[in-house]
């Protein structure tokens, strides 16, 4: 299945590198210790998939104690787009929810996690719930930052960046150059990514992360993960690795996904001691490079939608969105209603005052 399960991503009409083979299955078998997870599989004949997508069954659903399916992730797991073949959408989000109406079990609820609003994914969705009478709802809506741009990375840094800000970039690289050679390096299609992830790895830990014990290398499995991710990308052709070198010392990293003609950025770490010269803003600005190194219309930063350093250099936005399906019978759909109610009228009940008025 893995082979068609490639082919799928690689012609998937909204790419998504965390839904491939090569990242899901290490995800998998770290983070479903108790199996509860299932691939629903749509196939378009023998031996090719038109549609893939995991999930797994929750206790609650926000405050309230219901069982609900979800589309699987985990806190690595960066987006929850389901991986389809152009044309198979609409069929797709039919016979996923046919299939969910008739479990022994019909929970009354799919809720799905990471979508991008606009894509045709999430129209295909809307479309075939309103074509079957499903209430259908975005009941969160976040926006991060991305780049899509088609000019030269300079260009784009001059015009979106401050220019009190680029001066004061421009005096810190100098400053930093100061105590050693400085030099950006883009892991290249021969090289030892395990020595990459290794490095990185270490240098993760010597920050808050590694302190907190929330870094990838705080964990055996975690490190294991990463480095098998990375290795499963890289042989697909799917990895971008920057670091920044002050010396034969690394200071700055991060990686990216490639998929289709988007990135996805994963993971980036800088060494603290050199904070005063902001080495992770400098390798952000040295990563507007990738666009046109690799061909990418767009680069998703993947990060939270405050995230106050991307936010600053990155102008342009991704809607992601969570989604409530209605599932099952008569039952359930009641039941989707009365908790679809309930959070509506809770939203409402935080709104400011002079917002309320007339509005339920």
């Amino acid at each position: 299945m893995q082979a068609a399960w490639d082919r799928l991503a690689g012609g998937a009409v909204e790419p998504n590198p965390f839904a491939e083979s090569w990242f899901m299955l290490p995800g998998l078998r770290l983070f479903d210790s108790d199996a509860k997870a299932r691939l629903f599989a749509l196939w378009q004949s023998e031996g090719e998939l038109a549609g893939l997508i995991a999930l797994a069954p929750a206790r609650r659903y926000g405050r309230f104690p219901v069982t609900h399916s979800e589309n699987w992730v985990h806190p690595n797991c960066f987006l929850g787009t389901p991986l389809i073949l152009p044309g198979w959408e609409e069929t797709f989000w039919a016979a996923l929810l046919d299939a969910l109406d008739r479990a022994r079990i019909a929970h009354p609820i799919l809720y799905l996690v990471g979508m991008v609003e606009d894509g045709p994914v999430c129209r295909a969705l809307s479309a075939v719930a309103a074509r079957e009478g499903r209430g259908c709802d975005i009941v969160l809506r976040e926006s991060r930052a991305m780049v899509q741009t088609d000019i030269p990375a300079q260009d784009y840094w001059d015009r979106h960046v401050r220019g009190k800000k680029r001066k004061e970039l421009r005096r810190q690289a100098a400053r930093l150059a100061e105590l050693g050679p400085m030099r950006f390096e883009r892991l290249a299609k021969g090289d030892d990514v395990d020595a990459w992830a290794t490095r990185f790895l270490a240098l993760e830990r010597t920050g808050w992360k590694g302190e907190e014990g929330s870094a990838l290398g705080s964990d055996a499995r975690t490190a294991g993960f990463f480095r098998d991710v990375l290795e499963g990308a890289h042989r697909h052709g799917q990895l971008d690795g920057l670091t920044l070198w002050l010396g034969d010392k690394p200071i700055a990293m991060l990686c990216h996904f490639l998929s289709g003609r988007g990135g996805f950025s994963f993971k980036t770490a800088y060494d603290e001691d050199y904070a005063r010269y902001s080495p992770g803003v400098l390798i952000q600005r040295e990563n507007l490079e990738l666009l046109a190194a690799r061909g990418l219309d767009w680069i998703d930063s993947c990060a939270a939608q405050n995230h106050s350093m991307i936010n600053s250099l990155w102008a342009e936005r991704r809607a992601i969105v969570r989604i409530a399906v209605a599932v099952g019978g008569p039952r359930n759909r009641l039941i989707f209603k009365s908790i679809r109610a309930l959070e509506r009228l809770r939203a409402w009940s935080k709104r400011p005052k002079a917002e309320q008025k007339g509005q339920i």
